[in-house]
């Protein structure tokens, strides 16, 4: 009786702060990510513009053009401003959505990446079902037969591929598979997105040909994460009592693999794939760029070499705030799978 009475206020205190703990995580979270974003903003602005080279002269192409004239874009884009004007005009505009103009483009930053946006979207995305399907399926059956041949195989290609820059596989993808090599003839496109003049679904097929080699490239370089990861999650997994219960309940390994090991091992799997996913995004500047294929990646490099500051800066911002939003995607949601975090 005494014991009750002790421990039955005691459970009664906790019940708020249970209730509060996962809102008061979100709302640290939040907080992280948007200081974040704001040293990214900061950053931003100051580091693009230790790129040697003036934006003005290089817009005019090497034509003679006079001091006045000069004057005149500096006045134009505002570059005549002190810096510290310069930066809070870029943090004001920048927080209302306003990310400029481009001086080569003449156009609206935002305008510019809406337009690459889908043409990224659809190789990252393509590449990023089928790395993290191959990383999860091949992980999963290297664990399931840690330390035999296949799992050796796998594992060691995976760190292989995992270590291999992507821009120097997406060379040696065009070398072979579209230049051609010896025996090998040249089956895809060197570069771009469509060959043009086609509609319909020649159109598509089209597309579909030049997106292979880039997406290989991509998913050859990222999948071994994945597969590590659920590799590993798995391992730790396979000691635990209750599957040795359910062996012992008579029920066969691949149901035991596929109904209990799996889904408690892919926890630390679905961390990794939000944090992937906006990885992907601002990592696919090399493929991009390599292939020409016509996405903010090829975008992000041809504003280097002006230097393009209002759209340099744009992009950074954009690759940088879809990792946050994405690990902060990834820290919200690991709670909601694994109750012991965030309480």
């Amino acid at each position: 009786m005494v014991s009750d009475a002790v421990t039955a206020p005691v459970a009664r205190s906790r019940r708020p702060r249970t209730g509060t703990a996962y809102p008061r995580y979100v709302a640290g979270k939040a907080g992280g990510a948007a200081v974040s974003l704001l040293a990214v903003l900061v950053t931003g602005f100051f580091l693009f513009r230790l790129i040697p080279g003036d934006p003005v002269k290089t817009m005019t192409g090497g034509r003679p053009v006079s001091a006045a004239q000069l004057a005149e874009y500096r006045r134009e884009f505002g570059l005549d401003l002190p810096m510290w004007e310069q930066f809070t005009d870029y943090c004001r505009k920048a927080l209302t959505g306003d990310l400029g103009t481009s001086y080569q483009f003449r156009a609206p930053v935002i305008d510019k990446i809406t337009e690459a946006l889908p043409n990224t979207l659809l190789l990252t995305g393509t590449a990023f079902v089928l790395y993290t399907s191959l990383g999860v399926f091949l992980g999963t059956r290297s664990a399931w037969r840690h330390g035999k041949l296949g799992d050796k195989l796998n594992t060691g290609l995976a760190l292989t591929l995992y270590s291999v820059p992507s821009f120097w596989l997406g060379l040696l993808m065009i070398i072979v598979f579209a230049v051609g090599l010896g025996p090998i003839p040249g089956l895809f496109p060197t570069g771009g997105m469509e060959s043009g003049g086609k509609e319909g679904f020649a159109y598509v097929l089209d597309v579909a040909h030049h997106l292979v080699l880039p997406v290989i490239t991509l998913v050859a370089v990222e999948y071994g994460q994945t597969l590590l990861v659920t590799r590993s999650a798995l391992l730790d997994e396979m000691g635990s009592d209750y599957l040795t219960t359910a062996r012992a309940k008579g029920l066969r390994d691949d149901l035991v693999r596929r109904r209990h090991a799996v889904p408690n091992a892919l926890l630390p799997t679905v961390t990794l794939v939000f944090v992937n996913l906006g990885r992907t995004v601002a990592g696919v500047i090399l493929v991009e760029t390599v292939f020409s294929w016509p996405g903010l990646g090829g975008l992000f490099y041809q504003a280097l070499s002006v230097p393009d500051l209002p759209l340099v800066q744009g992009l950074f911002l954009f690759f940088a705030s879809a990792v946050i939003v994405m690990n902060t995607l990834a820290d919200l949601l690991y709670p909601l799978l694994d109750p012991r975090v965030g309480r």
